[in-house]
């Protein structure tokens, strides 16, 4: 299976939080994980908000880091250019979606087209899921409440 991590469901990794034992019990089965280039700036500027928002020490905010920065290097990334955006121009009048979020589900859709595998695209945001759902991605979770 080839697992598709928006910024809200890379997170779940590093942080517990509702969802974190399905996302990493899908991340421990997945033959590769794939995301957006956008995920990067996404993630560690979600990280840097949560260290003001919550108490996280300097030493475990360093390993959240380099486990991120580690994880980041194994990750199958999906670049923005022309062909990502002409995916983005097909889907941008269907769904209202922001920014990043057209980013990211173009990506998975160019993703789940050329690829055989089992897909699965794993996000926490509402109206993302469920813009995938309408697309016909299979995704993680299949609900949200």
């Amino acid at each position: 299976m080839i697992l598709y991590l928006d910024t809200s469901a890379l997170l779940k990794k590093y942080f517990k939080e509702p969802g974190s034992a399905e996302v990493i019990g899908r991340w421990k089965e997945a033959k590769a994980i794939v995301t957006s280039s956008v995920a990067y700036a996404e993630t560690l500027a979600s990280f840097h908000r949560k260290k003001r928002e919550v108490t996280i020490n300097a030493k475990t905010f360093g390993n959240i880091l380099k486990s991120f920065r580690r994880d980041w290097s194994s990750f199958i990334r999906v670049e923005v250019s022309d062909d990502l955006n002409e995916t983005i121009d097909k889907i941008v009048d269907d769904y209202r979606l922001r920014g990043f979020d057209a980013i990211h589900l173009a990506s998975a859709l160019i993703i789940d087209e050329t690829v055989s595998e089992n897909f699965l695209f794993a996000c926490y945001d509402k109206r993302l899921i469920l813009a995938a759902q309408k697309t016909g991605l299979q995704t993680l979770p299949e609900r949200l409440a």
